[in-house]
């Protein structure tokens, strides 16, 4: 996740009292390659149907989910390891009977946690039972500020109303709530419509998610945004976190190119230049600093990389899936020197960055190490504009990229 808005005004909202502070010349140090944040995807089980599902989830909980005794052993083996923050998702997380128990144990003995939500089972009662158990954070998702157009992404007719709903009840209960969108090509344009809608609501957060080539949405390539419109959307949230100070913050998530073009837009200086890319390249990707496990006990690199798998719970521990030595890891904790697009291989600014989406550049090129054809950046030429060569990037980020 790269945090624009806190590159912008040097401050967060949500992402601050999480992570306490943060920003240039101080870059995050909160999660680290054997402690990431986990992102929990505990069923199957979804009372919606969405176009662009990255997990296939269905109407009914899968017999190969771990049961609710398997979660709660496997939150304390995150205690013991030191599990900074746990994102609880789905599937619809509040549509599984195992959530709760989870909730109320990670409430009372730890780590911190956050709910991934689509938020149409969040009644008043539930917001106020979700303050009650320490939930950090609530983000819901909202794909299109026009009812038909979140309604057609969801595949259920009612659903953007049933969501605002939770949006309300959760503000309303004082829980810090945040959106989250899937850009297309269709939507990115609505990006400033949600922010200011989501500070008219109360809203402190806004994560807007790339549309990524996985799940039922690898036959959306056609949908994808483009780099152009990329550039001018990274220009707008900037203006954005400008007018606002921050709040609502706003993240960019599977593009971590946003976070370079960011930079370049930001600096003043030289230095300035590279105390971004620093922060940058400290918020991590796909397996570095970040782990997806999905309801088998299968775990991956991140909840987007479906066809990855470093590791299985059922027969593992996972301080041992996490161990830089796992073989499955190693190639995700070092994307930036497996990269072989034209572009990207190339780019001075790799490491940082990551290149990408690996999805995307399968999609589009036929090769999973290829260019991420949403890069709106010119590498050469912003590394001659600043002055910078690929050894300077490596030393401005050093050891806080893991």
């Amino acid at each position: 996740m790269i945090p624009v808005s806190v590159m912008a005004v040097g401050r967060g909202t949500v992402s601050t009292k999480i992570k306490k502070h943060y920003g240039k010349g101080r870059p995050s140090r909160f999660s680290s390659v054997i402690r990431p944040i986990v992102f929990w995807n505990i069923t199957y089980r979804c009372n919606l149907d969405c176009i662009h599902c990255y997990i296939n989830a269905r109407p009914t909980e899968d017999p190969r989910e771990l049961g609710a005794g398997d979660l709660l052993r496997l939150a304390g083996e995150m205690r013991e390891i030191g599990i900074p923050l746990i994102v609880v998702s789905g599937g619809e997380p509040l549509a599984s009977p195992k959530f709760w128990p989870l909730a109320e144990d990670l409430a009372r003995n730890g780590p911190k946690w956050s709910l991934s939500t689509n938020g149409t089972l969040i009644t008043r009662e539930v917001a106020q039972r979700l303050r009650e158990l320490k939930v950090s954070y609530v983000g819901i998702s909202l794909d299109s500020i026009r009812e038909e157009e979140h309604d057609v992404f969801r595949g259920v007719r009612g659903a953007y109303r049933a969501t605002m709903r939770g949006i309300r009840n959760s503000v309303e209960e004082g829980l810090d709530t945040g959106i989250r969108m899937t850009l297309t090509r269709t939507s990115i344009d609505e990006a400033p419509r949600i922010v200011d809608m989501a500070r008219e609501m109360g809203v402190r957060r806004i994560s807007f998610y790339l549309l990524d080539s996985t799940g039922r949405a690898q036959g959306m390539r056609g949908e994808l945004p483009t780099p152009g419109q990329m550039g001018r959307f990274v220009e707008e949230i900037i203006r954005l976190s400008n007018k606002y100070d921050g709040d609502p913050e706003i993240l960019v998530v599977r593009g971590n190119f946003a976070g370079i073009l960011a930079s370049h837009l930001l600096a003043e200086t030289r230095e300035d230049f590279l105390q971004y890319l620093q922060m940058v390249g400290a918020q991590g990707d796909c397996g570095r600093k970040t782990v997806s496990i999905y309801p088998d006990g299968t775990v991956r690199p991140c909840q987007f990389l479906e066809k990855h798998i470093i590791g299985n719970l059922k027969t593992q521990r996972l301080r041992d899936i996490l161990s830089p030595e796992n073989r499955l890891l190693r190639p995700f904790l070092e994307t930036h020197k497996r990269l072989r697009g034209p572009k990207c291989s190339k780019c001075p600014f790799k490491a940082a960055c990551g290149g990408g989406s690996r999805n995307r550049a399968l999609s589009v090129t036929g090769d999973f190490w290829g260019d991420d054809p949403l890069c709106p950046i010119d590498p050469q030429e912003l590394a001659s504009r600043w002055r910078v060569s690929e050894e300077d990037v490596l030393r401005a980020i050093g050891a806080a990229a893991y």
